[in-house]
């Protein structure tokens, strides 16, 4: 895409997975990218491999936003919050882990748009990608502090775009099932139930967001099917939490 020639791009949670698939793939349409990881050595090999067009800016992703902005010389152009926790767990599960999930799924994209609209809305032009997961959408076996989280993502970037889109600011969502990364493979037995069967590669994923971007696309579906699970689930609720209490099932005979 032309228009990435020279832009500055965040990208967090790229020390590999989705996020380094991504900063690859804008520092290869011409962007200059800020490659963010809380683990500081995956954060610079990143970098490292991609070359002069990036730049390591360990740490955590709530609290980047300006020194990201400082590495890019002043303008943030496009933030991608990817980072993400894949937290497992039921009802019975502890604040703590809850609050995790909440924390880094959610508030961390709250404080990296509150660090970067104000810019945004006075230069007219901005663009946050959000990485969802298809669970935002649907649900996840096995895993509520997940997708309740990976809901309430959703649910702020829908309300990004419709509050902000006429005065410049592009938001997308990315939604897909199971891709090949080292969250895939701590999700377990539910993951491998559910995702394992249909797994893309990361580069997939960083194909969908640019083809989302060049139609200017909300909703970014790696897994095209997703779509008609999510109109399923609209259609009737009641037959997909039916249909998925059978998948439950099925999940807990094979872990019992």
């Amino acid at each position: 895409m032309s228009t990435m020639r020279g832009a500055g791009v965040v990208v967090t949670g790229a020390g590999g997975g989705i996020g380094a698939a991504l900063a690859r793939r804008f520092a290869a349409e011409g962007a200059r990218v800020v490659v963010n990881d809380l683990d500081a050595e995956k954060a610079r090999t990143v970098a490292a491999e991609i070359g002069a067009r990036a730049r390591a800016v360990p740490g955590d992703a709530s609290l980047i936003v300006a020194e990201a902005r400082e590495a890019l010389g002043g303008t943030v152009d496009i933030y991608c919050a990817n980072a993400g926790v894949g937290a497992a767990g039921d009802a019975l599960s502890e604040d703590d882990v809850w609050s995790a999930a909440w924390d880094v799924n959610v508030m961390a994209h709250v404080r990296a748009v509150r660090a970067l609209l104000p810019d945004w809305l006075e230069r007219g032009s901005g663009r946050f990608v959000s990485t969802v997961s298809a669970a935002g959408l649907l649900t996840m076996i096995g895993a509520a502090p997940y997708s309740v989280t990976k809901h309430g993502a959703l649910a702020y970037a829908e309300w990004l775009s419709l509050t902000y889109r006429h005065r410049g600011l592009s938001v997308h969502a990315i939604c897909p099932q199971g891709v090949r990364t080292d969250m895939l493979t701590a999700s377990g037995s539910a993951g491998d139930l559910v995702l394992a069967a249909t797994a893309i590669e990361p580069e997939a994923v960083a194909d969908a967001l640019f083809a989302a971007m060049a139609e200017d696309r909300f909703l970014v579906l790696p897994h095209p099917e997703v779509a008609g699970y999510h109109q399923a689930r609209a259609a009737d609720p009641d037959r997909w939490l039916a249909t998925m209490n059978r998948v439950q099932q099925k999940w807990e005979g094979t872990t019992g």
